[in-house]
């Protein structure tokens, strides 16, 4: 049997008011469940009306898409994984509770287990308040079904089959054999450093149930996605766009095309439809309406949160009332696809910045290049860490991950491998002759020795300069913010920068500014002052020594 999950023409579909949810594949088994999901009763609503009686037509679409892949035949599920993301306030808690009571009510496996996995206690009782609603509303679940509040578990009289509801911050998912799970919220789990190794532990025992499934719910996050969100997130967009092929996950993406966040067209109420399906029910147009008029003018970060959790417009960076007034302007000047060798490929003369390095920190290098002909600085960043890191700074593991796996951040597993491959590279832009003759590299002057290491690189010792830190910079920082507001600034669109530009935090220091690790707190912002060092370099308006160690081996670079 041929069936594809991808919906390429989803931005159309979502913009002509249209279904992005295929049609079930077994018509009949999707039917055959959605009348038991229409039946039951919401509890929290008035009249206690049933599903059947107050859902749009896109729930039902996802719940035949959900158990319309069940093959009775062969017992097998089609499709193994399922991913909504829909804006706050779309019933989405409470939809997830009368799928996963249907589950219960259908299931043929005795002692199954159904899980519903809440990041935390207050999620968790979210979703089992509803469900245990749906079960005590009608006489004949209520014969059906046991109810244990304490441990937020509902099971079948006869066949022991069961509910349980999961919070991951209070209880623990070790040793479930759970055939059909969803998991809620999963944007807070992007934030847990052990969520990739708790769903492991959570869907294991899915190997031995060919019938199971597992349901993915979430908002968009109130900070730049990071950890198991952040894969998912973009694993499930490729395989909407058909770039990847797996027909057994289903991805119900309800976002805005590039294009209308680019012209930010979601600021108009006529496209609020787009990511709240359930427009007119659940979710008010004119209360979204005034609730972005008041948050709009606000400078502390609330704006864009409440674009991501009504809107799901992914948050880029972090934008607070005292960030830097270069983080307005850094994501737009983004060059994606622009490499370290393209920059020295472009530039006449090249200064770099190094910062940070302790164990419980980066060390963060910055290279500034002056492109030929144009004059505008191009920027390339790195960072390296010791796992160490991972376990003293918890609460950014996950991010620091992500960066690691796109590779501007490298986890040495030897403290002084960080230290030689920095000076490797700095090595390699020395043999090209881009440095000044001296006054190269920046180095912060408190911080840790790199002497040894630039020496066994033959690095000289006349590139390496101490750069005054503190108010000193102030001057250097409104440069780099100028030259980012005129255009004339460009950088490789690194995730891991612009983490680091949203991390920094300004202070008012008499009559100049300052970027302090102090202010940031735990984080991190050593890759952003090792650009600052380069750009200070570079504000001196040097030229390159011309040195290059390849004139003698036969290649010229011009």
């Amino acid at each position: 049997m041929e069936w594809t999950t991808a919906c390429p023409d989803w931005a159309d579909r979502l913009k002509a008011g249209q279904s992005i949810i295929p049609a079930p594949i077994f018509p009949v088994q999707g039917e055959y469940a959605l009348g038991i999901f229409k039946q039951l009763r919401v509890v929290d609503l008035p009249g206690k009306p049933t599903f059947g009686e107050c859902c749009d037509e896109w729930v039902f679409d996802f719940v035949k898409a959900i158990f319309g892949a069940y093959d009775a035949d062969t017992g097998n599920q089609l499709i193994r994984e399922f991913f909504l993301l829909i804006s706050k306030k779309n019933t989405k808690s409470t939809i997830a509770a009368g799928i996963m009571v249907t589950a219960l009510i259908i299931c043929w496996r005795e002692e199954e287990e159904h899980l519903i996995l809440a990041p935390t206690k207050e999620v968790a009782d979210n979703s089992f308040k509803p469900a245990a609603g749906m079960i005590r509303a009608d006489d004949e679940l209520s014969d059906m079904f046991h109810i244990q509040d304490y441990t937020r578990t509902i099971t079948h009289r006869v066949t022991r089959a069961s509910l349980k509801v999961v919070a991951a911050d209070t209880d623990t998912v070790s040793g479930k054999k759970s055939g059909r799970i969803l998991v809620d919220e999963l944007w807070v789990f992007g934030k847990k450093a052990n969520a990739a190794a708790m769903f492991l532990e959570a869907t294991g025992g899915q190997i031995s149930r060919n019938e199971g499934w597992v349901i993915y719910l979430s908002t968009q996050s109130d900070e730049p996605p990071a950890g198991v969100f952040k894969e998912k997130l973009d694993y499930y967009r490729d395989v909407r766009d058909g770039n990847i092929h797996d027909p057994r996950s289903l991805p119900v993406l309800y976002e805005f095309p590039e294009d209308m966040v680019k012209s930010k067209a979601y600021m108009e109420p006529v496209n609020f439809h787009i990511t709240n399906p359930n427009m007119g029910r659940s979710v008010s147009s004119e209360w979204l309406e005034d609730q972005l008029r008041k948050h709009r003018a606000k400078t502390d970060g609330s704006f864009q949160q409440f674009l991501a959790k009504h809107l799901n417009i992914e948050i880029g960076m972090n934008l607070r009332s005292d960030r830097w007034a270069g983080a307005d302007h850094w994501e737009p000047q983004g060059q994606r696809g622009l490499t370290l060798e393209e920059l020295l490929d472009r530039s006449e003369v090249v200064t770099a910045g190094v910062d940070g390095g302790g164990l419980d920190d980066l060390l963060g290098a910055g290279v500034i290049g002056r492109e030929k002909d144009t004059g505008n600085w191009l920027h390339w960043g790195r960072a390296w860490a010791h796992p160490s890191v991972l376990e003293r700074r918890k609460e950014t593991a996950p991010r620091l991950l992500d960066f690691s796996n796109d590779g501007d951040l490298v986890m040495v597993e030897r403290i002084g491998d960080d230290v030689r491959e920095l000076a490797s590279i700095l090595k390699q832009i020395y043999d090209r002759g881009l440095f000044p003759e001296k006054n190269a590299i920046g180095l912060d002057q408190i911080g840790i020795s790199f002497e040894e290491a630039f020496a066994d690189a033959e690095i000289p010792d006349e590139l390496l300069v101490g750069i005054s830190q503190g108010y000193k910079l102030g001057g250097t920082i409104k440069t780099v913010e100028r030259k980012m507001a005129e255009g004339t600034f460009i950088h490789c669109a690194q995730p891991l920068m612009a983490w680091c530009v949203g991390n920094a935090r300004i202070e008012q220091r008499a009559n100049s500014i300052l970027i302090t690790k102090q202010a940031s707190g735990t984080a991190k912002i050593d890759p952003v002052m090792a650009m600052l060092d380069a750009s200070q370099l570079m504000a001196l308006n040097p030229e390159a020594s011309g040195h290059s160690v390849y004139e003698t081996r036969g290649i010229r670079f011009i």
